[in-house]
């Protein structure tokens, strides 16, 4: 009996056993298929697939107008499956001589035990058509895609590049990678146990999502007006830190073109010195921070005449200079003081003991409070990488000396793109607008805009009144004062000049800042020249004729007609423009100055020196007229027409001089202050000139 129930026991002892088994069991199996079963699929999967990757085609960038900035062509992707190598050496050695690579690295590359390798990337279609035909065993191609920048140089430092892996590296393709580079794609392909590829299955192919596309506020047709108008300015000055130049719309705060030059080629940007590659790449429009020096006469003026410290007719005296602090603070023409003066007459002639005494009216919180409005100190959030926020000192450390300084452009830091952002905001009603580079964000297959981009107004900074106000006394600046090489005649051009000394004696920042017409502001213009080491270096000389260039240019093809005043029309009947004095000067030398005039040349004579030239010095002709040049070797009978050289640097001075075959002799150190024989006297060639130089404290030009 006793053991009966014994053996009983042991069976559903056995059976809870079982059971308990047979439930772990079946909970590991749910486990395995439920819970784990995608995991366990995708590596059955890769044991017997292969995929290969199928790159997406980067989204295409556009200008406004629907011109290809930069474009994904199609290209090949050439790939290896080591197993199924037969014969590695020999193969290497086609693909060595095909791909350009080196021989015993592919045959590395072909031995390896790896599923796949990659061999090259971005190869030409032609190669990829002829290793189609070989047929190579183990051999992979697929597709890929190589980004193109069909201007070449043309805005390289606002489109930027890409790297190997098709990636942005710098500028638009940089900070808006995420929506160009797209979605990859692959092939999977069947292999048997060894990584072989079985033929006999079908082929799975996931299509990529190519990248969305880009449509920027620039104008292609203005940026080429820009480098153009930079690259004849960088030959002419030759500057030793580059040349900037920024075109925005005012009303809209959108960027109509940006150029740096030098610059490089987007196709190729790692060639060349590789020791110089992040300062070819540096935008200086937005990374490169400068004593704007008397452009920001505009932000004192603006300040001043709306907080209401100061209204156009008051008058001021200029004596050169003006006493701060203990401190002799000069005007940059102290050696011709300006005398009594209005505030508008203080602007046209900028003269800094104006801009000094308006500043003291007001006081430093108050002018602060207008460069705080106008986006100083602070990143204006432009869609590039890299941008620099200026340096502004803190109000607390602001004495009578710097509030002095500051209200004329020194002790204060900017970027160009800052100035020319404030500058718009002046001629545009009184707007700090946002920056704007891109217009919108598209879908290629479906059309669809992903993102849209508006004008933005970050704050009102100045009053309506003001700003007609200031546009009129800009304006007047070009038409009367320090601007004058900025004047485009039926175009009402409003623009403020500026030149700063560096902290080393000699090296100047020569820039402009203008806007037109005046009345009715369709575009603002800066140009920066950095260190420029040719003839001259004050702003209204050299910056002043390139934003001229510029607006002209985009001004015409925008469609902007031209308004003449009947002085302007008469002048049209004469020509528009004056002719230089060509005489006494070297035969090459009067060539080049020729077609610096806008004007074309004829030489008759046989000799070294122009004798005498027709039309005469003075006279008006239109763009392009001929003149001709008498070249004689009878240097002695040549008469030169002295000219006037107050207020240039002796370089300057010598220069004019040298071209015109005189001598010179000289006392003092500086700029000129007086010369014999003066002005306007007709002397021979070889003539003694006699220059008197005096230093000047603080070179700071208008």
């Amino acid at each position: 009996m006793k053991v009966g129930i014994l053996a009983k026991r042991r069976l559903v002892l056995m059976l809870l056993i079982v059971v308990l088994i047979t439930s772990a069991l079946s909970v590991r199996l749910g486990y395995i298929q439920m819970i784990k079963g995608p995991t366990y699929t995708k590596m059955a999967k890769d044991q017997w697939t292969l995929d290969v990757m199928v790159a997406p085609k980067r989204g295409t960038i556009y200008d406004r107008n629907g011109n290809e900035l930069a474009v994904s062509v199609t290209a090949g992707k050439v790939s290896a499956i080591p197993r199924e190598i037969r014969d590695p050496h020999g193969t290497a050695q086609v693909l060595s001589k095909l791909l350009e690579l080196k021989e015993d690295e592919v045959y590395k590359k072909l031995t390896q035990n790896v599923q796949e390798v990659l061999l090259k990337r971005r190869v030409s279609e032609d190669i990829v058509k002829k290793l189609r035909e070989l047929k190579l065993p183990g051999i992979e191609i697929s597709n890929d895609t190589k980004r193109y920048y069909p201007e070449g140089r043309l805005l390289s430092h606002v489109l930027g590049f890409t790297g190997a892996d098709n990636q942005g590296l710098d500028g638009v393709e940089l900070i808006y990678d995420k929506y160009l580079k797209g979605i990859p794609g692959y092939i999977s392909l069947p292999i048997d146990a060894l990584g072989r590829k079985i033929d006999d299955q079908l082929t799975q192919y996931n299509k990529p999502k190519d990248g969305f596309s880009i449509v920027l506020t620039i104008d292609e047709n203005i940026q080429k007006f820009t480098e153009k108008a930079l690259e004849d300015a960088y030959t002419v000055n030759k500057p030793a830190k580059g040349i900037t130049a920024i075109v925005m719309e005012p009303n809209t705060g959108e960027i109509l073109a940006l150029a740096n030059k030098p610059d490089y080629d987007p196709n190729n940007p790692f060639e060349g010195d590789q020791n110089s590659l992040f300062k070819k790449w540096r935008d200086k429009a937005i990374s490169d921070t400068y004593e704007p020096g008397s452009v920001f006469k505009t932000i004192t003026a603006a300040a001043a005449l709306d907080s209401g410290y100061v209204k156009p007719d008051d008058r001021f005296y200029d004596r050169g200079f003006v006493t701060v602090a203990g401190h002799q603070i000069k005007c940059w023409a102290w050696y011709a003081p300006h005398g009594s003066e209005t505030f508008v007459e203080g602007v046209q002639n900028s003269c800094n003991v104006v801009f000094v005494e308006t500043a003291q009216k007001m006081g430093s919180p108050v002018f602060y409070k207008y460069i705080n409005a106008f986006g100083f100190g602070k990143p204006t959030n432009i869609s590039l990488p890299g941008e620099a926020t200026g340096i502004v000192t803190p109000l607390s450390k602001v004495g009578p000396v710097e509030l002095a300084t500051i209200s004329f452009g020194q002790g204060i830091s900017v970027t160009p793109l800052q100035m020319i952002d404030a500058l718009s905001a002046i001629a545009n009603g009184g707007n700090l607008m946002q920056p704007m580079l891109v217009k919108y964000i598209k879908d290629p297959d479906s059309g669809k805009i992903i993102k849209e981009f508006k004008p933005n107004v970050v704050r009102r900074v100045i009053s309506s009144e003001t700003s007609r106000e200031m546009r009129e006394i800009l304006e007047s600046v070009v038409s009367k004062g320090t601007g004058k090489k900025s004047y485009i005649p039926g175009y009402r051009v409003a623009g403020k000049t500026g030149t700063t000394e560096k902290y080393v004696p000699g090296k100047y920042v020569a820039s402009f800042a203008g806007f037109a017409p005046a009345d009715d502001p369709k575009i603002a213009v800066i140009v920066m020249i950095d260190e420029p080491t040719g003839e001259g270096h004050m702003g209204g000389a050299i910056a002043a004729p390139v934003v001229k260039s510029i607006i002209e240019d985009s001004l015409k093809y925008l469609g902007v007609k031209p308004r003449y005043t009947p002085e302007e029309s008469k002048e049209l009947v004469r020509g528009d423009i004056v002719i230089p004095d060509f005489t006494g000067m070297k035969v090459e030398d009067a060539k080049v100055k020729v077609i610096e005039s806008k004007l074309t040349y004829k030489v008759d004579g046989i000799g070294d020196v122009v004798l005498d030239q027709s039309p005469k010095p003075g006279a008006y002709a239109k763009e392009g007229s001929t003149i001709f040049l008498y070249a004689s070797k009878d240097i002695d009978s040549i008469v030169i027409t002295i000219p006037d050289l107050i207020g240039k640097t002796l370089r300057e001075a010598l220069s004019e001089l040298n071209s015109h075959g005189l001598k010179v002799s000289i006392s003092g150190d500086g700029i000129v202050v007086a010369q014999d024989p003066p002005a306007g006297v007709q002397v021979k060639r070889g003539t003694i000139v006699h220059l008197t130089l005096k230093q000047q404290q603080q070179p700071i030009g208008p």
